[in-house]
């Protein structure tokens, strides 16, 4: 009994102390996919800003230094950019700027013509006045950065309007697809704009469809659209024509 008493007086003496084992902490996703989604913005304005030419095998190496960081999250970008067709990877050459032929361009517009309106038809019921608001105010900056000639941000800004407008249908799936649309449209449109100035036809006809959906009347809002969209589409196919035969012609004298 008493060595009993010892060893349970023993072990009293000396109490358990516990082994802080640390836990390897497990790395987070989000910087990764915050790291891939910059490099996406990053090149995609790169591409659609005319940076990055049609046809030109981008060096994986090089901008990946350039954005200090490894070609695994670089090629996860370029992989989303493919998804969105500004990008194309071919044998021998990896990444390369894609392009779209005439044929191509004119289904972007035909498609922006079938979309648009059934999105413009589901929401007009559902616009706000905050949404009137915010799409007079995104035109304001619009006409502003057109008047610097701010070029560059044409595309962002008459996207943000019309999703303003599209946004209240609900149709996010939709919307998604559209803005892929106006990605590669953009490309092309900024020429448009540099060539044409056609962007005071596209500002009289941007207001006046914001003053029709706040009348909310469908059937003249989505004929204007349409019309702006087709009308707009055909003059940017017929520059871009024009400008592919001259380069073709210079390239046969040289």
């Amino acid at each position: 009994m008493s060595k009993l008493v010892s060893c349970i007086h023993i072990h009293a003496m000396k109490p358990y102390k516990p082994v802080l084992v640390r836990a390897t902490p497990v790395p987070s996703a989000l910087p990764r996919q915050t790291l891939v989604s910059t490099a996406v913005d990053a090149l995609r304005q790169r591409i659609i800003g005319g940076e990055f030419q049609e046809g030109e095998s981008l060096n994986q190496v090089t901008i990946a230094r350039e954005y200090d960081i490894s070609r695994i999250p670089l090629r996860e970008a370029m992989r989303q950019l493919e998804a969105e067709g500004l990008l194309v990877f071919r044998p021998g050459k990896g990444a390369v700027v894609s392009g779209l032929s005439l044929q191509e361009i004119n289904e972007v517009i035909d498609l922006r013509a079938k979309i648009e309106p059934d999105l413009l038809t589901k929401a007009i019921p559902l616009l706000t006045s905050e949404d009137f608001e915010q799409a007079n105010s995104i035109l304001d900056e619009y006409e502003a950065a057109l008047q610097t000639n701010a070029i560059a941000t044409w595309g962002e800004f008459n996207w943000r309007f019309h999703s303003t407008l599209y946004a209240p249908s609900g149709c996010t799936i939709t919307m998604g697809i559209l803005q892929n649309l106006h990605r590669l449209n953009e490309r092309y449109a900024r020429v448009q704009i540099s060539v044409t100035r056609w962007e005071q036809r596209a500002k009289q006809e941007h207001r006046a469809l914001v003053a029709i959906c706040q009348k909310r009347d469908k059937r003249k809002a989505t004929a204007l659209l349409k019309a702006h969209i087709l009308t707009a589409g055909q003059a940017l196919i017929g520059v871009i024509e024009q400008q592919r035969n001259a380069d073709r012609d210079l390239t046969k004298t040289k």
